[in-house]
Protein backbone atom coordinates (compact mmCIF):
# COMPACT_ATOMS: atom_id res chain seq x y z
CA UNK A 1 0.00 0.00 0.00
CA UNK A 2 1.56 3.35 -1.03
CA UNK A 3 2.55 5.43 1.96
CA UNK A 4 1.06 8.59 0.45
CA UNK A 5 -2.48 7.21 0.07
CA UNK A 6 -5.00 9.47 1.78
CA UNK A 7 -8.65 8.67 2.52
CA UNK A 8 -10.98 11.57 3.25
CA UNK A 9 -14.40 10.44 4.48
CA UNK A 10 -16.91 11.26 7.20
CA UNK A 11 -17.19 7.57 8.16
CA UNK A 12 -14.44 5.65 6.34
CA UNK A 13 -14.90 1.91 5.86
CA UNK A 14 -11.67 0.02 6.68
CA UNK A 15 -12.46 -2.27 3.74
CA UNK A 16 -11.50 0.62 1.45
CA UNK A 17 -7.89 -0.20 2.23
CA UNK A 18 -8.29 -3.60 0.56
CA UNK A 19 -9.14 -2.16 -2.87
CA UNK A 20 -6.38 -1.96 -5.54
CA UNK A 21 -5.82 1.79 -5.49
CA UNK A 22 -2.37 1.28 -7.07
CA UNK A 23 -4.03 0.15 -10.32
CA UNK A 24 -5.72 2.54 -12.80
CA UNK A 25 -9.48 2.24 -12.36
CA UNK A 26 -10.01 1.08 -15.95
CA UNK A 27 -7.81 -1.95 -15.21
CA UNK A 28 -9.40 -3.11 -11.96
CA UNK A 29 -9.99 -6.88 -11.76
CA UNK A 30 -13.50 -8.21 -12.30
CA UNK A 31 -13.66 -9.85 -8.88
CA UNK A 32 -14.04 -6.47 -7.13
CA UNK A 33 -16.48 -4.98 -9.64
CA UNK A 34 -20.30 -5.06 -9.64
CA UNK A 35 -21.89 -5.47 -13.06
CA UNK A 36 -24.29 -2.54 -12.95
CA UNK A 37 -25.50 -0.44 -15.90
CA UNK A 38 -23.43 2.72 -16.31
CA UNK A 39 -24.40 5.92 -18.04
CA UNK A 40 -22.14 7.95 -20.28
CA UNK A 41 -19.39 9.79 -18.38
CA UNK A 42 -16.38 11.87 -19.32
CA UNK A 43 -14.47 10.03 -16.60
CA UNK A 44 -13.68 6.39 -15.84
CA UNK A 45 -16.42 5.11 -13.51
CA UNK A 46 -16.73 1.66 -11.96
CA UNK A 47 -19.18 0.08 -9.54
CA UNK A 48 -17.37 -1.78 -6.79
CA UNK A 49 -18.48 -4.32 -4.19
CA UNK A 50 -17.57 -3.23 -0.68
CA UNK A 51 -18.69 -4.69 2.67
CA UNK A 52 -21.91 -6.12 1.27
CA UNK A 53 -22.92 -2.97 -0.60
CA UNK A 54 -22.04 -1.26 -3.86
CA UNK A 55 -20.13 2.00 -4.28
CA UNK A 56 -19.46 4.09 -7.39
CA UNK A 57 -15.81 5.05 -7.93
CA UNK A 58 -14.92 7.88 -10.34
CA UNK A 59 -11.40 8.92 -11.37
CA UNK A 60 -11.14 12.69 -11.45
CA UNK A 61 -8.73 15.53 -10.72
CA UNK A 62 -7.97 16.09 -7.04
CA UNK A 63 -9.31 19.66 -6.80
CA UNK A 64 -12.52 18.78 -8.60
CA UNK A 65 -12.96 15.60 -6.53
CA UNK A 66 -12.87 17.49 -3.22
CA UNK A 67 -15.13 20.21 -4.60
CA UNK A 68 -17.73 17.70 -5.75
CA UNK A 69 -17.48 15.78 -2.48
CA UNK A 70 -18.30 18.91 -0.48
CA UNK A 71 -21.08 19.95 -2.87
CA UNK A 72 -22.75 16.55 -2.59
CA UNK A 73 -22.52 16.73 1.20
CA UNK A 74 -24.13 20.19 1.13
CA UNK A 75 -26.93 18.99 -1.17
CA UNK A 76 -27.58 15.99 1.07
CA UNK A 77 -27.88 18.31 4.08
CA UNK A 78 -30.38 20.38 2.07
CA UNK A 79 -32.32 17.14 1.36
CA UNK A 80 -31.91 17.54 -2.41
CA UNK A 81 -32.26 14.25 -4.32
CA UNK A 82 -28.69 13.27 -5.19
CA UNK A 83 -26.19 10.48 -4.66
CA UNK A 84 -24.58 10.26 -1.23
CA UNK A 85 -20.82 10.93 -1.07
CA UNK A 86 -18.62 8.42 0.73
CA UNK A 87 -15.18 9.97 0.41
CA UNK A 88 -12.17 10.95 -1.67
CA UNK A 89 -9.04 8.82 -2.20
CA UNK A 90 -5.97 10.87 -3.12
CA UNK A 91 -2.23 10.24 -3.25
CA UNK A 92 -2.57 7.17 -5.49
CA UNK A 93 0.59 5.91 -7.16
CA UNK A 94 1.33 2.91 -9.37
CA UNK A 95 4.12 0.43 -8.51
CA UNK A 96 6.35 2.09 -11.11
CA UNK A 97 5.88 5.46 -9.39
CA UNK A 98 3.37 6.93 -11.85
CA UNK A 99 0.86 9.25 -10.19
CA UNK A 100 -2.74 8.09 -10.57
CA UNK A 101 -5.86 10.27 -10.53
CA UNK A 102 -7.76 10.96 -7.34
CA UNK A 103 -11.10 9.14 -7.04
CA UNK A 104 -14.47 10.28 -5.71
CA UNK A 105 -16.57 7.58 -4.05
CA UNK A 106 -20.37 7.71 -3.75
CA UNK A 107 -22.96 5.19 -2.61
CA UNK A 108 -24.77 3.36 -5.37
CA UNK A 109 -28.40 4.51 -5.46
CA UNK A 110 -30.45 1.32 -5.17
CA UNK A 111 -33.29 0.80 -7.67
CA UNK A 112 -31.92 3.61 -9.85
CA UNK A 113 -31.13 3.43 -13.55
CA UNK A 114 -29.34 5.70 -16.05
CA UNK A 115 -31.61 7.06 -18.75
CA UNK A 116 -30.15 4.76 -21.42
CA UNK A 117 -31.38 1.74 -19.47
CA UNK A 118 -34.92 3.12 -19.58
CA UNK A 119 -35.14 3.85 -23.29
CA UNK A 120 -35.90 1.22 -25.85
CA UNK A 121 -38.40 0.56 -28.59
CA UNK A 122 -40.21 -1.70 -26.13
CA UNK A 123 -40.90 1.01 -23.57
CA UNK A 124 -43.95 3.24 -23.66
CA UNK A 125 -43.51 6.21 -26.03
CA UNK A 126 -44.16 8.66 -23.18
CA UNK A 127 -41.09 7.48 -21.26
CA UNK A 128 -39.11 10.48 -22.51
CA UNK A 129 -41.79 12.91 -21.33
CA UNK A 130 -41.96 11.31 -17.90
CA UNK A 131 -38.18 11.54 -17.52
CA UNK A 132 -38.25 15.20 -18.54
CA UNK A 133 -40.99 15.88 -15.98
CA UNK A 134 -38.81 14.34 -13.26
CA UNK A 135 -35.74 16.27 -14.38
CA UNK A 136 -37.73 19.54 -14.38
CA UNK A 137 -38.80 18.96 -10.77
CA UNK A 138 -35.20 18.22 -9.78
CA UNK A 139 -33.88 21.32 -11.54
CA UNK A 140 -36.48 23.55 -9.85
CA UNK A 141 -35.57 22.11 -6.46
CA UNK A 142 -31.87 22.69 -7.11
CA UNK A 143 -32.47 26.29 -8.19
CA UNK A 144 -34.70 26.99 -5.19
CA UNK A 145 -31.79 25.83 -3.02
CA UNK A 146 -29.39 28.17 -4.87
CA UNK A 147 -27.53 25.42 -6.73
CA UNK A 148 -26.28 26.18 -10.24
CA UNK A 149 -25.69 22.84 -11.98
CA UNK A 150 -23.73 23.94 -15.04
CA UNK A 151 -24.14 20.65 -16.90
CA UNK A 152 -27.80 19.63 -16.71
CA UNK A 153 -28.38 16.46 -18.70
CA UNK A 154 -30.00 13.06 -18.63
CA UNK A 155 -26.50 11.55 -18.43
CA UNK A 156 -25.80 13.32 -15.15
CA UNK A 157 -29.04 12.09 -13.62
CA UNK A 158 -30.26 8.79 -12.21
CA UNK A 159 -33.92 7.82 -12.22
CA UNK A 160 -36.01 5.73 -9.85
CA UNK A 161 -39.53 4.56 -10.60
CA UNK A 162 -42.14 6.58 -8.72
CA UNK A 163 -45.72 5.28 -9.00
CA UNK A 164 -45.97 5.41 -12.77
CA UNK A 165 -43.55 8.30 -13.13
CA UNK A 166 -39.92 8.79 -12.23
CA UNK A 167 -37.95 10.56 -9.51
CA UNK A 168 -34.70 12.19 -10.65
CA UNK A 169 -31.45 12.30 -8.68
CA UNK A 170 -28.37 14.41 -9.37
CA UNK A 171 -25.34 12.16 -9.83
CA UNK A 172 -22.65 14.53 -11.11
CA UNK A 173 -22.03 17.88 -9.40
CA UNK A 174 -18.47 18.68 -10.53
CA UNK A 175 -19.57 21.68 -12.61
CA UNK A 176 -21.97 23.01 -9.97
CA UNK A 177 -21.84 25.87 -7.48
CA UNK A 178 -23.97 26.65 -4.45
CA UNK A 179 -25.10 30.26 -4.01
CA UNK A 180 -27.31 32.15 -1.58
CA UNK A 181 -29.75 32.74 -4.44
CA UNK A 182 -29.55 32.29 -8.19
CA UNK A 183 -30.18 35.13 -10.60
CA UNK A 184 -32.69 34.70 -13.38
CA UNK A 185 -29.80 34.66 -15.85
CA UNK A 186 -28.12 31.77 -14.06
CA UNK A 187 -31.37 29.79 -14.00
CA UNK A 188 -32.12 30.42 -17.64
CA UNK A 189 -28.59 29.49 -18.71
CA UNK A 190 -28.84 26.23 -16.76
CA UNK A 191 -32.16 25.59 -18.47
CA UNK A 192 -30.70 26.24 -21.91
CA UNK A 193 -27.87 23.81 -21.19
CA UNK A 194 -30.51 21.24 -20.24
CA UNK A 195 -32.46 21.80 -23.45
CA UNK A 196 -29.43 21.44 -25.72
CA UNK A 197 -28.00 18.42 -23.88
CA UNK A 198 -31.32 16.58 -23.82
CA UNK A 199 -31.85 17.04 -27.55
CA UNK A 200 -28.34 15.75 -28.23
CA UNK A 201 -28.78 12.74 -25.95
CA UNK A 202 -32.11 11.80 -27.52
CA UNK A 203 -30.67 12.17 -31.02
CA UNK A 204 -27.88 9.81 -29.98
CA UNK A 205 -30.48 7.26 -28.88
CA UNK A 206 -32.39 7.81 -32.09
CA UNK A 207 -29.27 7.11 -34.13
CA UNK A 208 -28.72 3.92 -32.13
CA UNK A 209 -32.22 2.69 -32.92
CA UNK A 210 -33.33 2.45 -29.29
CA UNK A 211 -35.77 5.37 -29.29
CA UNK A 212 -39.41 4.96 -30.20
CA UNK A 213 -40.09 6.34 -33.67
CA UNK A 214 -42.94 8.51 -32.37
CA UNK A 215 -40.62 10.55 -30.11
CA UNK A 216 -39.83 14.04 -31.45
CA UNK A 217 -36.39 14.77 -29.99
CA UNK A 218 -36.63 18.54 -30.54
CA UNK A 219 -40.08 18.75 -28.99
CA UNK A 220 -38.98 16.74 -25.95
CA UNK A 221 -35.96 19.01 -25.53
CA UNK A 222 -38.25 22.05 -25.59
CA UNK A 223 -40.53 20.40 -23.04
CA UNK A 224 -37.99 20.80 -20.24
CA UNK A 225 -38.24 24.59 -20.66
CA UNK A 226 -42.03 24.58 -20.55
CA UNK A 227 -42.24 22.21 -17.57
CA UNK A 228 -39.63 24.14 -15.62
CA UNK A 229 -41.32 27.52 -16.13
CA UNK A 230 -44.75 26.13 -15.21
CA UNK A 231 -43.50 24.73 -11.92
CA UNK A 232 -41.25 27.69 -11.09
CA UNK A 233 -44.12 30.13 -11.66
CA UNK A 234 -46.51 28.17 -9.46
CA UNK A 235 -43.94 27.93 -6.66
CA UNK A 236 -42.59 31.49 -6.65
CA UNK A 237 -44.79 34.02 -8.46
CA UNK A 238 -46.89 36.63 -6.64
CA UNK A 239 -50.67 36.43 -7.01
CA UNK A 240 -53.06 39.38 -6.59
CA UNK A 241 -56.82 39.33 -5.95
CA UNK A 242 -59.66 41.27 -4.36
CA UNK A 243 -59.69 41.31 -0.57
CA UNK A 244 -63.06 39.56 -0.59
CA UNK A 245 -61.45 36.53 -2.28
CA UNK A 246 -59.36 35.50 0.72
CA UNK A 247 -60.17 31.86 0.00
CA UNK A 248 -57.52 32.08 -2.69
CA UNK A 249 -54.80 32.05 -0.01
CA UNK A 250 -55.82 28.56 1.08
CA UNK A 251 -56.33 27.57 -2.58
CA UNK A 252 -52.75 28.58 -3.46
CA UNK A 253 -51.37 26.58 -0.55
CA UNK A 254 -53.49 23.59 -1.56
CA UNK A 255 -52.20 23.78 -5.15
CA UNK A 256 -48.62 23.76 -3.88
CA UNK A 257 -49.40 20.78 -1.66
CA UNK A 258 -50.87 18.96 -4.66
CA UNK A 259 -47.59 19.56 -6.49
CA UNK A 260 -45.77 17.95 -3.57
CA UNK A 261 -44.52 21.11 -1.83
CA UNK A 262 -45.10 22.49 1.67
CA UNK A 263 -45.22 26.25 2.21
CA UNK A 264 -42.75 27.25 4.90
CA UNK A 265 -43.35 30.99 4.53
CA UNK A 266 -46.01 32.97 2.68
CA UNK A 267 -45.90 36.76 2.36
CA UNK A 268 -49.31 38.47 2.34
CA UNK A 269 -49.55 42.18 1.52
CA UNK A 270 -52.61 44.40 1.22
CA UNK A 271 -52.98 47.34 -1.14
CA UNK A 272 -52.91 50.92 0.09
CA UNK A 273 -56.70 51.15 -0.10
CA UNK A 274 -57.23 47.74 1.49
CA UNK A 275 -59.22 46.38 -1.44
CA UNK A 276 -56.53 44.13 -2.90
CA UNK A 277 -54.32 41.39 -1.50
CA UNK A 278 -51.07 40.00 -2.88
CA UNK A 279 -49.56 36.69 -1.81
CA UNK A 280 -46.18 35.21 -2.68
CA UNK A 281 -44.56 31.99 -1.44
CA UNK A 282 -41.11 32.70 0.00
CA UNK A 283 -40.10 29.31 1.39
CA UNK A 284 -41.33 26.09 -0.22
CA UNK A 285 -40.15 22.60 0.69
CA UNK A 286 -40.57 19.56 -1.53
CA UNK A 287 -41.87 16.30 -0.11
CA UNK A 288 -45.34 17.21 1.19
CA UNK A 289 -46.84 13.76 0.66
CA UNK A 290 -43.62 11.97 1.62
CA UNK A 291 -43.54 13.70 5.01
CA UNK A 292 -47.24 13.07 5.67
CA UNK A 293 -46.95 9.36 4.89
CA UNK A 294 -43.80 9.11 7.02
CA UNK A 295 -45.62 10.73 9.94
CA UNK A 296 -48.60 8.39 9.62
CA UNK A 297 -46.92 5.08 8.80
CA UNK A 298 -43.13 5.39 9.06
CA UNK A 299 -42.79 4.50 5.36
CA UNK A 300 -40.05 6.46 3.57
CA UNK A 301 -40.90 6.52 -0.14
CA UNK A 302 -40.82 8.74 -3.23
CA UNK A 303 -43.27 11.65 -3.54
CA UNK A 304 -45.62 10.13 -6.11
CA UNK A 305 -45.51 6.79 -4.33
CA UNK A 306 -46.51 8.57 -1.12
CA UNK A 307 -49.36 10.30 -2.91
CA UNK A 308 -50.58 6.96 -4.26
CA UNK A 309 -50.36 5.22 -0.88
CA UNK A 310 -52.18 8.08 0.83
CA UNK A 311 -54.95 7.82 -1.76
CA UNK A 312 -55.23 4.12 -1.02
CA UNK A 313 -55.27 4.87 2.70
CA UNK A 314 -58.18 7.29 2.13
CA UNK A 315 -60.00 4.61 0.13
CA UNK A 316 -59.47 2.08 2.93
CA UNK A 317 -60.79 4.57 5.47
CA UNK A 318 -63.97 5.14 3.45
CA UNK A 319 -64.55 1.44 2.72
CA UNK A 320 -64.15 0.48 6.37
CA UNK A 321 -66.33 3.41 7.48
CA UNK A 322 -63.56 4.84 9.64
CA UNK A 323 -63.97 8.53 8.77
CA UNK A 324 -64.58 9.42 12.42
CA UNK A 325 -61.54 7.53 13.67
CA UNK A 326 -58.18 9.16 14.41
CA UNK A 327 -56.07 9.28 11.23
CA UNK A 328 -53.01 7.77 12.93
CA UNK A 329 -55.00 4.74 14.12
CA UNK A 330 -56.51 4.20 10.67
CA UNK A 331 -53.06 4.48 9.08
CA UNK A 332 -51.71 1.81 11.45
CA UNK A 333 -54.58 -0.52 10.55
CA UNK A 334 -54.05 0.06 6.81
CA UNK A 335 -50.32 -0.56 7.17
CA UNK A 336 -50.70 -3.84 9.07
CA UNK A 337 -53.83 -5.16 7.34
CA UNK A 338 -53.31 -4.05 3.74
CA UNK A 339 -49.86 -2.75 2.78
CA UNK A 340 -47.58 -5.12 4.71
CA UNK A 341 -49.54 -8.32 3.85
CA UNK A 342 -49.45 -7.32 0.17
CA UNK A 343 -45.68 -6.82 0.20
CA UNK A 344 -45.12 -10.01 2.20
CA UNK A 345 -47.19 -11.96 -0.34
CA UNK A 346 -44.44 -11.36 -2.91
CA UNK A 347 -41.98 -14.28 -2.89
CA UNK A 348 -38.74 -13.35 -1.15
CA UNK A 349 -36.63 -14.02 -4.24
CA UNK A 350 -38.65 -11.44 -6.22
CA UNK A 351 -38.63 -8.59 -3.71
CA UNK A 352 -35.47 -7.06 -5.14
CA UNK A 353 -37.20 -6.43 -8.46
CA UNK A 354 -38.69 -3.11 -7.31
CA UNK A 355 -39.01 -1.04 -4.16
CA UNK A 356 -41.89 -2.21 -1.90
CA UNK A 357 -43.90 0.97 -2.47
CA UNK A 358 -43.49 0.61 -6.26
CA UNK A 359 -44.58 -3.02 -6.08
CA UNK A 360 -47.68 -1.97 -4.15
CA UNK A 361 -48.44 0.73 -6.71
CA UNK A 362 -48.09 -1.74 -9.57
CA UNK A 363 -50.32 -4.24 -7.77
CA UNK A 364 -53.03 -1.57 -7.60
CA UNK A 365 -52.54 -0.80 -11.29
CA UNK A 366 -52.68 -4.48 -12.17
CA UNK A 367 -55.78 -4.97 -10.03
CA UNK A 368 -57.54 -2.13 -11.82
CA UNK A 369 -56.78 -3.55 -15.27
CA UNK A 370 -57.80 -7.12 -14.55
CA UNK A 371 -60.95 -5.90 -12.78
CA UNK A 372 -61.86 -3.89 -15.86
CA UNK A 373 -61.03 -6.83 -18.09
CA UNK A 374 -63.11 -9.30 -16.07
CA UNK A 375 -65.91 -6.86 -15.17
CA UNK A 376 -65.66 -7.55 -11.44
CA UNK A 377 -63.92 -6.19 -8.38
CA UNK A 378 -60.92 -8.50 -8.11
CA UNK A 379 -59.87 -9.08 -4.46
CA UNK A 380 -56.44 -7.74 -3.58
CA UNK A 381 -54.88 -11.16 -2.72
CA UNK A 382 -55.95 -12.51 -6.11
CA UNK A 383 -54.53 -9.45 -7.84
CA UNK A 384 -51.21 -9.93 -6.02
CA UNK A 385 -50.93 -13.53 -7.20
CA UNK A 386 -51.71 -12.52 -10.80
CA UNK A 387 -49.24 -9.62 -10.67
CA UNK A 388 -46.43 -11.79 -9.32
CA UNK A 389 -46.83 -14.49 -11.96
CA UNK A 390 -47.65 -12.35 -14.99
CA UNK A 391 -45.65 -9.17 -14.39
CA UNK A 392 -43.12 -9.08 -11.56
CA UNK A 393 -41.52 -12.45 -12.24
CA UNK A 394 -40.47 -11.25 -15.70
CA UNK A 395 -38.94 -7.94 -14.62
CA UNK A 396 -35.18 -7.35 -14.27
CA UNK A 397 -33.93 -6.92 -10.71
CA UNK A 398 -33.71 -3.14 -10.27
CA UNK A 399 -32.21 -3.33 -6.79
CA UNK A 400 -28.97 -4.68 -8.19
CA UNK A 401 -29.47 -5.01 -11.96
CA UNK A 402 -26.55 -7.42 -12.15
CA UNK A 403 -25.27 -8.74 -15.48
CA UNK A 404 -27.40 -6.46 -17.66
CA UNK A 405 -25.93 -4.22 -20.31
CA UNK A 406 -27.63 -0.84 -20.54
CA UNK A 407 -28.33 -1.14 -24.25
CA UNK A 408 -30.03 -4.53 -23.92
CA UNK A 409 -32.31 -3.76 -20.98
CA UNK A 410 -35.91 -4.11 -22.03
CA UNK A 411 -39.17 -3.53 -20.23
CA UNK A 412 -41.36 -6.61 -19.97
CA UNK A 413 -44.67 -4.76 -20.14
CA UNK A 414 -45.16 -5.23 -23.89
CA UNK A 415 -44.73 -9.00 -23.75
CA UNK A 416 -46.40 -9.92 -20.48
CA UNK A 417 -49.96 -11.09 -20.01
CA UNK A 418 -50.50 -7.92 -18.02
CA UNK A 419 -49.98 -5.83 -21.14
CA UNK A 420 -52.31 -8.04 -23.14
CA UNK A 421 -54.97 -7.44 -20.51
CA UNK A 422 -54.20 -3.72 -20.54
CA UNK A 423 -54.48 -3.47 -24.31
CA UNK A 424 -57.74 -5.41 -24.40
CA UNK A 425 -59.15 -3.28 -21.60
CA UNK A 426 -58.28 -0.13 -23.50
CA UNK A 427 -60.07 -1.44 -26.58
CA UNK A 428 -63.21 -2.10 -24.54
CA UNK A 429 -63.32 1.52 -23.46
CA UNK A 430 -65.10 2.66 -20.33
CA UNK A 431 -67.60 -0.16 -20.21
CA UNK A 432 -66.37 -1.05 -16.71
CA UNK A 433 -66.76 1.80 -14.22
CA UNK A 434 -63.41 2.82 -12.72
CA UNK A 435 -65.20 4.10 -9.64
CA UNK A 436 -65.97 0.50 -8.72
CA UNK A 437 -62.27 -0.17 -8.14
CA UNK A 438 -60.66 1.17 -4.97
CA UNK A 439 -57.71 2.65 -6.88
CA UNK A 440 -57.33 6.35 -7.60
CA UNK A 441 -54.46 7.51 -9.70
CA UNK A 442 -52.54 10.53 -8.46
CA UNK A 443 -52.80 13.70 -10.56
CA UNK A 444 -49.81 14.48 -12.70
CA UNK A 445 -47.46 16.96 -11.11
CA UNK A 446 -48.08 19.42 -13.95
CA UNK A 447 -51.88 19.02 -14.21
Amino acid sequence: MPHSLRITAAAPDPALLDLPWHIPLAEWPANVLAALPRGISRHVVRFVKLSGRVIAVKEIGETVAFKEYELLRDLNRLEIPCVEPVGVISGRTAPDGDILDTVLITKHLQYSLPYRALFSQYLRPDTATRLIDALAVLLVRLHLAGFYWGDVSLSNTLFRRDAGGFAAYLVDAETGDLHEKLTRGQREYDLEIARVNIIGELMDLEAGGVLDESVDTIEIGETIVQRYHELWTELTEAESFESADRWRVAARIERLNDLGFDVGELVIMTGADGTTVQIQPKVVDAGHHTRRLMRLTGLDVQENQARRLLNDLDTYRAQENLQDEDEEFVAHDWLTEVFEPTVRAVPRDLRGKLEPAEIYHEVLEHRWYISQHEHRDVPLPEAVRSYVENVLRHRPDEKAMLEFDTITLRAIDETSEFSAIEDEADEEGDEFDRADIDDRRPPDVFD
